[in-house]
């Protein structure tokens, strides 16, 4: 997913129509929490100009996250829309500093990995959950003198030791 700032030029009037699968494989390395990461499918357009490039970009895929409360593997879709825009030369119309999206292109090629990394890296949520509570791999709920009880299950119970205490408020 790299070109020349010559070959985007050589694109102006046809425009660039992207559709590509890359493989993000390394992400594992920059953040631990991703187990595994398969090859993420990358669609979109060009718009191209002699001072810019403008990629409109659909990123999907799926990675497999912790589950935060049982480790568990999840699988996690996600489906990332974002536009990059590259200044192909130093223009009065961008702000570099306050607009995110817009990169200075150094040297004669414009590479769209590191903005797809970037875009898949800040997709990942805080906290994940499995769906099913009953895997054989997620955590026990109960054991030697405890159990996980729910919101319900609490309302509803006295604690045994405070029993007795029930039968003193009684009229007779």
């Amino acid at each position: 997913m790299k070109w020349s700032i010559n070959q985007l030029n050589q694109l102006v009037h046809r425009g660039l129509t992207i559709d590509e699968i890359v493989d993000v494989s390394d992400l594992k390395e920059l953040d631990k929490t991703i187990r595994d990461i398969k090859p993420v499918h990358v669609s979109g357009r060009g718009d191209l100009s002699s001072t810019k490039a403008t990629f409109h970009l659909t990123i999907s895929g799926t990675m497999i996250l912790p589950c935060s409360r049982t480790l568990v593997d999840v699988n996690y879709p996600f489906e990332i829309q974002t536009t990059e825009t590259f200044l192909l030369r130093q223009t009065s119309d961008f702000d570099l500093e306050s607009d995110e999206d817009v990169h200075q292109v150094r040297g004669e090629m414009i590479d769209l990995f590191p903005a797809i990394k970037e875009n898949i890296l800040l997709e990942i949520p805080i906290q994940i959950f499995c769906d099913h509570s009953n895997s054989e791999d997620a955590a026990p709920q109960s054991g030697k003198d405890w159990e996980v009880i729910s919101e319900d299950d609490k309302k509803n119970k006295i604690d045994p030791r405070l029993a007795g205490l029930a039968k003193f408020f009684e009229d007779e």
